[in-house]
């Protein structure tokens, strides 16, 4: 009797969470969401179908996620194993005609197909591309000493607009090509916000390996506006691998989308926490109201 007292709670529970989501399901119905997924926040295979089962429900419920992932480490222990050495300028690599092609193959082969194949085996329709598919990314070169890097020039929303009508999720590799006919690396978190502010997403939700945005005492920082991230860059409280993310979340918000997240991609259900409860997850960055 005990334990089916339990198991009760536990269905109760349930249903008052879903209960509870529904404004949240009827606030993000329609909306364009781009999460990136970092070759960090990846994992196991069980993280990856969790992620995905999430995607495919946040489809379901009515919202069209883009998804556009890194994949370092996985770039890393291909050239490592290919012998081909990477130089670093100022802490970013340094992207040679050879390691742009080790870096093409691993990013528009190896991890996107990995996130294609767990959201069709969660029932969603995943589409794998890269920025230079239908010209969805044009970059201009970042600089000249870092070789093949580049900086999204142009994005072309309609391609995923597109893709959303006919019921895909897209997944996006973050290349790009120049006006030459040359191909770019762009930095994940970049690439993310550039198709964002094309978009005009709702939410660009930056998934990392950290909780959020944290304060001079260490604490998570729930809402910022971009003031806030400026005077907390400023005073060196925002430093080290956080500053590219809020530089991204800003230029997003410039670009016309309405909010950013950064959150930690390892925590379980992360983006449905975010979207869809009151408690949400991470740091959320929006203009001053």
């Amino acid at each position: 009797m005990k334990k089916q007292t339990a198991m009760n709670r536990d269905w109760i529970a349930t249903a008052r969470t879903l209960s509870a989501a529904l404004p949240y399901l009827q606030r993000y119905d329609g909306a364009v969401v781009v999460i990136k997924f970092g070759g960090h926040a990846m994992g196991s295979d069980e993280a990856m179908d969790s992620f995905a089962r999430d995607i495919v429900l946040m489809q379901q419920v009515g919202v069209r996620p883009v998804i556009v992932h890194g994949g370092g480490p996985m770039i890393n222990e291909m050239l490592e194993k290919l012998g081909v050495k990477s130089e670093f300028v100022n802490g970013k690599r340094v992207t040679d005609a050879e390691t742009v092609r080790v870096v093409e193959m691993v990013l528009s082969g190896q991890v996107n197909k990995r996130i294609v194949q767990a959201i069709n085996r969660q029932g969603g329709k995943g589409v794998g591309l890269s920025g230079k598919d239908a010209n969805l990314i044009t970059c201009t070169q970042t600089n000249p000493d870092l070789g093949f890097v580049g900086t999204p020039s142009k994005v072309q929303p309609n391609v995923l607009n597109n893709l959303f009508e006919a019921g895909m999720i897209p997944v996006v590799a973050p290349l790009g090509a120049g006006e030459n006919g040359e191909t770019f690396n762009i930095n994940g978190d970049t690439a993310a916000g550039a198709i964002a502010a094309a978009l005009e997403a709702d939410r660009l939700l930056l998934l990392t390996d950290v909780a959020g945005v944290k304060d001079a005492s260490g604490e998570v920082v729930t809402e910022l506006t971009p003031d806030q991230i400026r005077n907390l860059t400023e005073a060196g409280v925002i430093a080290g691998g956080m500053i590219p993310k809020t530089e991204t979340a800003l230029a997003a918000i410039d670009g016309g989308v309405r909010a950013v997240v950064i959150l930690d991609g390892r925590a379980p259900n992360a983006c449905l926490l975010e979207l869809f409860t009151d408690h949400g997850a991470g740091s959320l960055i929006r203009p001053q109201r």
